[in-house]
């Protein structure tokens, strides 16, 4: 195998990492403890060159979806993405770091799965087919589970990046091939039986079934319910027209861009995530588009006034509308949509209407465990909520590691991690959920991050400035950091992603502190 010079000893620092060229071959090079590895320079998930990213102990992080991996072995240790990096030898000769590559270098490694024991009786069955459910049958098989694995996927397989449907995949942009995780032959090679068209119309946590929409009975010792959650729809008068939407599947996206073709003036209904990502697609499309909803300014609830107004005036300088401060009475129309209705009586004339105003956990047909009055199960920190029966994603009230409280956070990177713990508890692990909730939006080509979590806060401070979208806002209780929002920042969002993780809720001068050492 050739080997190649990449560096000298003296390039890089200890703690250090540099992407480097050998041959034709992007690596990406770190010092740490004295040793060298060389790895693959960019993230499974979407590419991004992991140099830019932040070096944290012995992870690695991605500067632009905070994707980790282990510096010593590749492994991928936190989503999105679920390969890993691959690995080649090091050796330092004469003050030269030199590597070695096989002949043909993949950009990715693929996790070692177990196979079914005709021998081992024992069956897990995984509910949901969502990322949370992906995640979770590839880390049962990944912890060595060796019975059977069903995986009740329900109508949506194989399982797709859901982040894109309201980005690129509805504005156009994403081919088909982007969407789905995995292949369908990648379940079928690791043994995992895909169950499509039925889904679980009840489970009973007492007697280990779950009952399938066509009757059957499936019996498991170990099951990971994650169904996610139902779009919550506008209960007022016209809200069955044809022309009014909500997003959650592939077909919804699809459904949203067939009526686009047709439409010129659209309403969104809900200024947060969906609804602002929808607002953007739209007006990529080519749409007219007025965004309604009850705050004074977008993603007020979840990321401020000052944040919030930022976002905004992102979406007015291309061409987006607001009604803010408003709610819709009705719609209007013959067959189809023609207007929409606010308080006060005023009137938006609409052919496509996307009402995006929050999400309803899918847990009805779930029975003998203990529910939160949103429908949300309550599970323990290995995210256990009855004998053998493990919940992951928007389904899951879990405790909030740092302070012991319950909560329920609607991020698809959750879900996934989620989904990755529940499957390798389900599988014999015993694992505590220990992370840093984060979540991304891209508008207009701008990015905002945002990392940890917290439903109300003191005070938010901001370092940068907000109108050139170059900023942390640092959202406060007493002294104490419980999130961060970046812009125009990603490599210090992914240093602070390092921190969150090891010091939970540092104070801000700390925070200060730790930004500035390097």
């Amino acid at each position: 195998m050739p080997i190649y010079p990449v560096a000298r000893v003296d390039e890089l620092a200890d703690g250090q990492m540099k992407q480097v060229q050998a041959g034709e071959t992007e690596l990406l090079l770190v010092r740490l403890d004295g040793q060298f590895y060389a790895l693959g320079a960019r993230c499974t998930h979407y590419g991004a060159p992991l140099a830019t990213g932040a070096l944290h102990g012995e992870r690695i992080i991605c500067p632009w979806h905070h994707a980790c991996f282990h510096v010593r072995t590749g492994e991928h240790l936190e989503p999105p993405g679920m390969d890993h990096l691959p690995r080649f030898p090091v050796r330092v000769e004469d003050d030269q770091v030199l590597v070695e590559l096989p002949d043909t270098v993949e950009g990715r490694r693929a996790p070692t799965l177990a196979r079914r024991d005709p021998q081992e009786a024992r069956t897990c069955v995984v509910v949901g087919s969502g990322c949370a459910g992906a995640y979770a049958v590839e880390a049962a098989r990944a912890q060595g589970f060796r019975g059977r694995v069903l995986w009740v996927a329900g109508g949506e397989f194989p399982p797709i990046d859901r982040p894109n449907l309201s980005k690129e995949y509805l504005a156009g942009e994403a081919p088909e091939e982007w969407m789905p995780l995995r292949d369908p032959s990648f379940y079928e090679a690791a043994d995992i039986e895909v169950v499509q068209g039925r889904p679980a119309a009840a489970l009973d946590a007492a007697a280990k079934t779950i009952t399938l929409a066509d009757g059957e009975v499936l019996r498991y010792d170990v099951a990971v319910v994650a169904p996610g959650a139902r779009p919550r729809r506008l209960e007022v008068p016209g809200a069955e027209l044809a022309g009014i939407f909500t997003l959650r599947t592939i077909e919804d996206s699809r459904a949203i861009r067939a009526a686009a073709r047709e439409a010129r003036r659209a309403v969104v209904v809900g200024a947060s995530f969906i609804g602002m990502e929808v607002a953007q697609s739209l007006r990529h499309l080519g749409l007219e588009v007025t965004v309604v909803a009850p705050e004074s300014v977008p993603f007020e609830r979840t990321l401020g006034v000052e944040v919030g107004r930022v976002l905004q005036t992102l979406h007015e300088e291309n061409g987006v509308a607001f009604r803010l401060g408003h709610t819709v009475q009705a719609f209007e129309g013959t067959d189809r949509v023609q207007q929409v209705v606010l308080n006060g009586g005023s009137r938006l004339a609409a052919e496509l209407v996307v009402v995006g105003v929050g999400v309803q956990p899918a847990t009805d047909f779930v029975q003998g465990v203990q529910k939160a009055p949103d429908g949300s199960i309550i599970v323990d920190a290995f995210l256990q909520a009855a004998e053998g029966l493990f919940v992951a994603g928007d389904a899951a009230r879990f405790p909030d590691w740092r302070t012991g409280a319950p909560i329920r956070i609607e991020h698809w990177r959750l879900a996934a991690q989620h989904g990755r713990l529940a499957g390798a508890n389900a599988a014999g692990a015993r694992r505590a959920y220990r992370g840093v909730p984060f979540f991304w939006t891209r508008q207009f080509g701008v990015s905002l991050q945002y990392l940890g979590y917290v439903d109300a806060w003191d005070e938010v401070v901001l370092d940068g400035d907000p109108s050139a979208r170059k900023f942390l806002a640092f959202y406060l209780r007493g002294e104490q950091v419980w999130a961060v929002a970046g812009m125009g920042r990603g490599y210090e969002m992914a240093r602070l992603h390092g921190l969150l993780l090891e010091e939970g809720l540092p104070v801000l001068e700390s925070v200060r502190s730790y930004l500035l050492s390097r």
